[in-house]
């Protein structure tokens, strides 16, 4: 762990106390030389002296120091609508990305070559087609044929992406999908929530493999451009032109939702993609955008709740517990192999070589001590 002063709140503390570099190094007996290294992180004070700087400057310890840890895991969610990212959201998934580090040796996949990624990915509409283009040719689609869960799975493993499917409930989650990089091991983590609606399932999926194809950006650049691909990757340039055309002929706001709901059910992907995509097709081809206001939220809202969630349909047939949830058995057996993921077994092999407790299966999928005793039990 490497540890640097916070700049900017020790820059704006000297400013609040009206101190110069000068009476610094005055007052805690070093040179101004000394300040201006420590100011511009290129040396750290002493411990007797760091302490003396946050006494000077009224800074408590966290407030004057960042600490880098090396190799620290990185991660990008695909977040529930109206959320924001915290910092304690980040701290929370860089620790089950600590915990993953134990498994990423049992990895099966071939450590030889790197998998493809994307050069200089962007959010360009002419590099989004080519992009998407390309991906589509791997997984061998046309230009106009419906992604489905098989390719987009079976992509994942080509680039040695790990799924691990979790039942982490439809409301009161920050994330509904989780994506991490371990930069030590050079493996990928994809948490996907099976508690949702199956339309944004799959742009769930096709935005994290937006990520998996972009591993080098960070922040809002990877949010925006993981979008950006998933949208054009489930409904590309070709399909909007057609949609476009499509519904500008219907006469009324409601014949148009009704045909952009028909396209939706057609893809099995949401309306709000094939409305968004094709208001991008729009903007590219110089065309005015289709505005269908409110109602189009409420016709999306009320098309929704004719459908089960991922987890319902997928273990529709499942054996349940006391409380309603699929035993632990059923869940691992059936979702290890809908999602071809190796996920399970490299648990199953750490726990039992390691002879780890409950706390680590609850720590790894993130769920309640509860249920990780049972999902433990059935893996050892």
């Amino acid at each position: 762990m490497q540890k640097k002063l916070n700049i900017t709140n020790t820059q704006r503390a000297i400013e609040a106390a009206g101190l110069t570099q000068t009476a610094i190094a005055e007052e805690l007996g070093v040179t101004r030389e000394a300040v201006s290294q420590w100011l511009n992180n290129k040396s750290f004070p002493r411990p007797n002296k760091l302490l003396q700087l946050g006494k000077l400057l009224n800074l408590a310890f966290n407030d004057l120091v960042i600490k880098e840890e090396l190799n620290a895991p990185k991660v990008a969610f695909r977040k529930m609508k109206g959320t924001k990212t915290k910092d304690h959201h980040i701290e929370k998934a860089q620790e089950i990305g600590r915990f993953l580090r134990q498994l990423a040796p049992f990895i099966p996949f071939d450590t030889m070559e790197m998998p493809p990624v994307l050069k200089s990915p962007s959010c360009d509409y002419e590099y989004l087609l080519k992009a998407a283009s390309k991906v589509r040719e791997d997984i061998g689609l046309g230009a106009t044929d419906t992604v489905d869960f098989k390719h987009l799975i079976r992509r994942f493993r080509d680039l040695q992406a790990v799924i691990v499917p979790v039942l982490w409930g439809s409301k009161q989650r920050h994330e509904n999908a989780v994506h991490i990089y371990l930069p030590d091991s050079q493996s990928t983590w994809v948490y996907l929530n099976l508690d949702t609606n199956i339309h944004d399932f799959k742009f769930w999926m096709a935005h994290e493999l937006g990520h998996c194809l972009s591993p080098n950006l960070e922040g809002d650049d990877a949010e925006d451009f993981a979008d950006a691909f998933a949208g054009c990757l489930l409904f590309p340039h070709e399909l909007a032109e057609q949609a476009y055309a499509s519904i500008k002929r219907q006469r009324s706001p409601a014949a148009k939702i009704t045909q952009i709901i028909a396209l939706a059910d057609d893809q099995l992907i949401s309306p709000y993609t094939i409305l968004g995509q094709v208001n991008k097709y729009a903007t590219h081809a110089n065309k005015p955008e289709i505005d269908l206001g409110y109602g189009f939220n409420g016709a999306v809202t009320n098309h929704n709740k004719q459908y089960l969630n991922v987890s319902e349909t997928l273990l529709s047939d499942a054996d349940l517990d006391d409380n309603g949830k699929p035993s632990a058995r059923d869940y691992i057996v059936k979702i290890a192999h809908l999602f071809e993921t190796p996920f399970f077994d490299l648990l199953r092999h750490y726990l039992k070589q390691h002879n780890k407790g409950p706390g680590f299966v609850q720590t790894v999928l993130d769920m309640p001590l509860f249920d990780a005793r049972s999902i433990h039990a059935e893996l050892t």
